[in-house]
């Protein structure tokens, strides 16, 4: 937890991820739940995705059909841990039936994108060409040459692929060229105009 919010900030975010916890979650048909030795798994049309539960909390799979998450005790770190699990588990879930993305936009002459394989090679203003290799569990799609797709199962990773992809030209900040997330608003600083001397 940031260390740097207010007490009153904490209680409220401990109180949001209180009211998070309680809410059940649906299991699609296509996706098989199931749960041993504290690891809760999820699998479907997308893949699989293993969750370990904590000890503060119980996961109730009911009938496979709805999965109701449950805290040991009314502390506030079992009710901040009780909505942080049942986000993990919503992913999860979520992730293996209908997965994650992130969408990427390119800006530049000569900047552009392509996949061959298992590798994303990126045209960015090097000299050289930029060869990423795409991770298992991740899919990447380019339409246009400068819109990228980010796709998995897996929340965290889904974003982590995307990040790394941007960080290799962020977006700089006169006229925007580079990678940037799309709807990612840059501020662009005026350049510095020549003056000329009497």
């Amino acid at each position: 937890m940031d260390e740097s919010l207010s007490g009153s900030e904490i209680s409220k975010l401990d109180y949001v991820m209180s009211r998070i916890g309680k809410q059940h979650i649906d299991v699609p048909d296509k996706v098989k739940v199931s749960l041993k030795d504290k690891i809760f798994s999820a699998q479907g049309p997308l893949g699989k995705e293993d969750v370990q539960v904590h000890d503060l909390v119980d996961v109730d799979l009911g009938d496979n059909k709805k999965i109701l998450l449950k805290r040991k005790k009314e502390d506030k770190k079992s009710k901040s841990t009780h909505g942080l699990m049942r986000m993990l588990v919503y992913n999860a879930v979520h992730g293996v039936s209908k997965g994650f993305e992130k969408n990427l936009e390119i800006s530049g002459v000569g900047y552009r994108a392509e996949v061959k394989g298992k590798v994303l090679n990126l045209t960015l203003g090097f000299s050289h060409v930029v060869n990423f290799p795409i991770a298992e569990g991740i899919k990447i799609a380019v339409a246009d040459q400068n819109k990228i797709k980010v796709m998995g199962s897996n929340k965290e990773l889904v974003g982590r692929v995307a990040s790394q992809i941007r960080a290799f030209r962020p977006p700089e900040p006169y006229k925007g060229k580079g990678i940037k997330y799309e709807g990612e608003h840059i501020i662009k600083k005026v350049g510095k105009t020549a003056t000329g001397g009497k």
